[in-house]
């Protein structure tokens, strides 16, 4: 029996999205920058994407451009902000400590560029202040970037009442929803977003394509040069069989949001009131203000890889954080953004579920981690320190 419950790195390409991107293999395999007839046929499909995509947000089609995901968008969004905020003298951007590296890298590379970066911090509850960013904007802020909804822990961030202080205060606004398209209620216009980051390979879509919305009227920057597509905002032949089944795969997750969030949020419920239950044992970020689908955990004592690898032996698929770093030996920057110490930020698990997710895999992955959590105690010379007193336990309700 295999659980899967990595759904946050990367979710199953639905049926219907295939049906779709075989038919678009089949119907609109010509480029869609060529005059001929097959080349036309390429282009009405691909507009007809393009509005359904549109649709689906409530926004103009106009404002769709397709990308190769999230991490592109994301890079494109905040060389927009710099370019605009460079013309104006104004040179100085605002983040959180806990965005996706896309977003963190670039402002990296910003501030190399004389640019002046200021990450929020989001507190034990992983959530940003409306507050704190207000008292953040200077006269020289260019513009926003706060993801709607974090990938490793789940909490959703008071969009709606950030876009507010943002168009009050003039300056640009970007969030990276990455994981909470498809997931929960997401109003681009009624929050006031200016750009905002999707993924199709979240909510059901293939790999390797993505959306970045532009409010109309934004004069956003050009990423990759050499061809005239996207209205010559983002050179390259469109991946259509791609671009395809990514507008089903959008249309068909909103349709079913409701239903599938009351499905999955009572399954996540139910891993949360189970793992409290082991000893020493943490749930990162607000209990409530979560997406449906994510879980994270720290467990004391314990490597969040050696977790992983037994669980994998016992058919269940998860991670420890973001699947973009999944490579790397250092504790997860979320983590530490929430104030959590290195060797307790190592030892956590990501359980991320989706609508095919079922009762049965709850109850075999609240059968397994105590299991192997207890198993990997047994060998950790931390916990015996832990245990014997040498070591002081991180979360006060461990000690019992």
């Amino acid at each position: 029996m295999l659980v899967y419950a990595d759904n946050a790195a990367t979710t199953k390409t639905s049926a219907a999205a295939i049906k779709s991107m075989l038919y678009a293999m089949e119907e609109g395999f010509a480029n869609p920058s060529s005059l001929h007839t097959p080349g036309q046929r390429a282009k009405e499909l691909l507009e007809e994407a393009r509005k359904s995509v549109a649709d689906s947000l409530g926004v103009l089609p106009a404002e769709i451009y397709f990308t190769s995901g999230g991490s592109e968008s994301d890079n494109q969004a905040l060389l927009t902000i710099a370019e605009i905020g460079k013309r104006k003298g104004k040179m100085h951007i605002i983040s959180t400590k806990f965005e996706h590296h896309a977003v963190l890298h670039t402002l990296q590379k910003l501030e190399k560029q004389g640019f002046s970066v200021t990450l929020l911090d989001v507190h034990e509850n992983g959530i940003v202040s409306p507050e704190e960013l207000k008292a953040a904007i200077r006269e020289d802020t260019a513009g926003v970037s706060v993801m709607y909804a974090n990938n490793e822990i789940g909490t959703v961030q008071p969009i709606a009442e950030i876009g507010e202080i943002c168009r009050a205060a003039g300056v640009l606004f970007h969030t990276d929803a990455v994981q909470a398209i498809g997931h929960v209620p997401v109003s681009i216009t009624g929050a006031k977003v200016d750009m905002l980051s999707l993924s199709a390979h979240k909510f059901h879509g293939p790999r390797g394509v993505g959306v970045l919305y532009v409010r109309r009227g934004v004069p956003f920057s050009t990423l990759i040069e050499g061809g005239a597509q996207e209205r010559g905002k983002r050179a390259g032949t469109e991946n259509l069989p791609a671009i395809a089944g990514m507008a089903t795969a959008l249309a068909e997750s909103l349709a079913n949001l409701s239903e599938n969030a009351r499905r999955v949020s009572a399954m996540r419920d139910r891993l949360i009131a189970g793992l409290s239950e082991i000893p020493a044992s943490h749930l990162n970020g607000d209990p409530t203000h979560r997406v449906p689908g994510i879980v994270n955990f720290c467990f004391e004592g314990i490597e969040g890889e050696s977790l992983l690898l037994m669980l994998d032996a016992k058919g269940i698929a998860a991670s420890s954080g973001s699947a973009c770093t999944s490579g790397s030996l250092d504790p997860s920057h979320v983590l530490l953004a929430l104030g959590l110490p290195h060797e307790v930020a190592h030892g956590s698990l990501r359980l991320s579920l989706d609508e095919n997710n079922t009762e049965a895999d709850v109850d075999a992955i609240l059968r397994a981690v105590p299991e192997v959590v207890a198993y990997l105690r047994n060998v950790s010379p931390v916990w015996e320190d832990l245990q014997s007193g040498k070591r002081k336990f991180w979360f006060p309700q461990s000690c019992k």
